[in-house]
């Protein structure tokens, strides 16, 4: 124990604490806390939104009244224990996006949309000339099948654990935080489209051809019952069969959690950038191969993760990402995103000062000299004042953005 001790806190900066963790069990600490938080504008939209969609599930879901008031109460004490509510507070979305989900298959199916079997195959053969999905799924064996249950049927649900233990250790104190925002929403925004664009995978139309599609229908494992037949389980057929969202083709979240994972992971470890993008690669052809969704999906799952990733970058992750651990940052740093508009004007910015306060060193009245062209034999005064203007401008973009403290002795695995 001490050793791990010694392996992380080693290079912790003297009276740094913002790496600390909360360790009391007395709610008054979170009680204190809520009485001191000003919410902002984004704040209330984000409690809002995520506080809807639990009173929500709360309504819709079937299960006995008294059962639901006590799941809820219990959430409620967590939130309210600090050494439970500093993780699920920031897990908010995550649950939010669980608790939907699974009430999904609840929705009365004369409250929901019709479910589209023609539009993706119909887009995916405009969009790449043929089903994708069909041609990766016309040969199969063994071999190929184990290489596509891998990523889809077993990384897939253990990567975002891994992920977020590797990012609370090796990361930014902050940086597990935006990870569970951005996680939690990516997955929540893509059930609602779930929902209200329910769209048949490919295995439907290997089943059903175009036939039209009902709720009463079950869904159905595709490549993965080979994987059951093989190992001897009904874990997969038994499962997809029986899935909450079994017409949530569009988009594929398979491809948006790896798109996410792999996206963070980049973010803070920049050199092992290849192995995600393989990653994310591998898992986009399994998920042809194992005929659970066409190549728009894919695409779609990977564009709404980026997007929400970017929103998160900027509004809850930290600049410096290049010291060993948690524990070896002296502050967190984020970005600014007012500073860091281009068309935000800075009265102490030398480019702001207004021309007429300038000395010229040229006659206005000189037509030659006014028609010059500069070149590198120019006079040191101009030369040193455009220099000037630009180390000034570099000087302050630096201090703005980006951090001072330097990489420390011990290496990391990037």
């Amino acid at each position: 124990m001490n050793a791990v001790r010694n392996f992380f806190l080693s290079e912790r900066p003297p009276y740094s604490h913002v790496a600390d963790l909360e360790t009391s069990f007395d709610p008054r600490v979170t009680l204190n806390k809520l009485q001191r938080y000003k919410p902002t504008v984004k704040d209330v939209f984000h409690y809002t939104f995520l506080g809807s969609i639990f009173l929500f599930v709360f309504i819709t879901n079937p299960a006995p009244w008294l059962y639901k008031v006590l799941v809820y109460s219990f959430l409620g004490l967590l939130f309210m224990i600090p050494i439970t509510s500093q993780f699920f507070f920031n897990a908010l979305p995550i649950l939010t996006w669980v608790a939907l989900y699974f009430t999904s298959s609840y929705f009365p199916a004369s409250h929901r949309p019709k479910i589209t079997v023609k539009v993706l195959p119909a887009v995916e053969t405009v969009l790449y000339g043929d089903n994708l999905s069909d041609i990766l799924a016309t040969s199969t064996n063994m071999f190929l099948d184990i290489l596509a249950w891998i990523p889809y049927g077993l990384f897939h649900f253990g990567a975002p654990f891994v992920v977020a233990i590797i990012l609370f250790l090796f990361g930014p104190p902050t940086v597990l935080r935006g990870y569970a925002f951005a996680f939690g929403y990516m997955n929540l925004i893509g059930v609602i489209i779930q929902n209200t664009f329910p769209a048949a995978p490919p295995w439907y139309k290997i089943l059903y051809g175009l036939e039209s599609a009902h709720y009463g229908m079950h869904g159905s494992p595709g490549g993965l019952a080979r994987i059951d037949k093989l190992l001897g389980i009904n874990l997969y057929t038994s499962g997809f069969t029986n899935s909450s969202v079994i017409f949530g083709a569009f988009p594929s979240l398979h491809s948006g959690c790896a798109t996410m994972e792999a996206l963070f992971f980049s973010y803070c470890f920049p050199k092992l950038k290849p192995i995600f993008i393989v990653y994310v690669c591998w898992l986009w052809w399994s998920t042809m191969y194992l005929t659970h969704h066409y190549f728009i999906d894919l695409v779609a799952g990977s564009v709404l993760s980026y997007t929400i990733f970017q929103y998160t970058k900027y509004t809850h992750l930290p600049v410096d990402t290049s010291l060993f651990c948690r524990w070896s940052y002296a502050d967190v740093e984020t970005y600014d995103v007012s500073k860091m508009n281009p068309l935000r004007a800075d009265p102490n910015d030398v480019e702001n000062v207004p021309l007429s306060n300038l000395e010229l060193d040229f006659e206005l009245n000189s037509m030659d000299e006014a028609s010059r062209t500069s070149s590198i034999f120019d006079g040191p005064t101009s030369t040193s004042r455009s220099s000037a203007t630009s180390n000034t401008s570099l000087a302050e973009f630096q201090h703005d953005y980006a951090s001072a403290s330097p990489r420390l002795n011990k290496s990391r695995f990037d």
